[in-house]
C-alpha cells in the first residue's frame, strides 16, 4: 500500500503521536547488517516500549516494564531480546528505555507545571531517585533544568 502522505508529513505526525515514523528505506539503512528477524523483533520492541511510555506518561500504566515484561509481550526469551536489541541498535533495551525516559522526562519537567516529584511517581520512581536517574544523564538535577528551561523561554 502507497502511503498517502508525503515525508515531510509523516515526520510531522510522528511527532505529533509521539511514536517513530519509521518507514521501509529508514529500516533497511537501520538494519542493513541484520536479519529480518532481528529487525522484526527490534521494531515490535519500539513500538511496544513507545506505547507504553506514552501509557506511563498518561496515567495509563502505574508501573514501569522490564526487560522481562517486553520479551512476554513479543513471546521471546529475554535473554534473546536482550541480545538482539544489542545486535541491531548497539545498546541494551535498558538504556533504550532510560534514553526515551529521559527525552520524556525532560518534556514534562519543562512544559508541565506538575512538580518534580508528581513528575518522578508518573514515571514510576521515587523522587530522590528520580533526581539521581536524572542528573545521572543530563548532569543538572531536575530542578536546575526547569530553571534554566524556564528562564530561556522569558528572555
Amino acid at each position: 500500500m502507497v502511503n498517502p502522505l508525503p515525508a515531510g508529513r509523516r515526520e510531522t505526525l510522528a511527532v505529533i503521536f509521539d511514536r517513530p515514523c519509521i518507514n521501509s528505506q529508514t529500516m533497511k539503512k537501520q538494519h542493513k547488517n541484520t536479519s529480518f528477524r532481528k529487525s522484526e523483533i527490534t521494531d515490535k520492541f519500539l513500538f511496544e516500549l513507545d506505547k507504553h511510555l506514552t501509557e506511563l506518561k498518561t496515567g495509563l500504566a502505574e508501573t514501569a516494564y522490564e526487560v522481562n515484561d517486553f520479551a512476554e509481550l513479543l513471546f521471546i526469551n529475554p535473554n534473546h531480546l536482550s541480545d538482539t536489541i544489542k545486535d541491531v541498535l548497539g545498546k541494551s533495551p535498558c538504556a533504550v528505555y532510560e534514553e526515551k525516559l529521559i527525552e520524556i522526562s525532560k518534556d514534562l519537567i519543562q512544559h508541565s507545571g506538575k512538580p518534580i516529584s508528581e513528575i518522578a511517581r508518573t514515571l514510576d520512581y521515587d523522587p530522590s531517585n528520580f533526581t539521581k536517574f536524572f542528573k545521572r544523564f543530563t548532569g543538572t538535577t531536575p530542578t536546575e533544568y526547569r530553571k534554566v528551561k524556564t528562564e530561556k523561554l522569558t528572555f
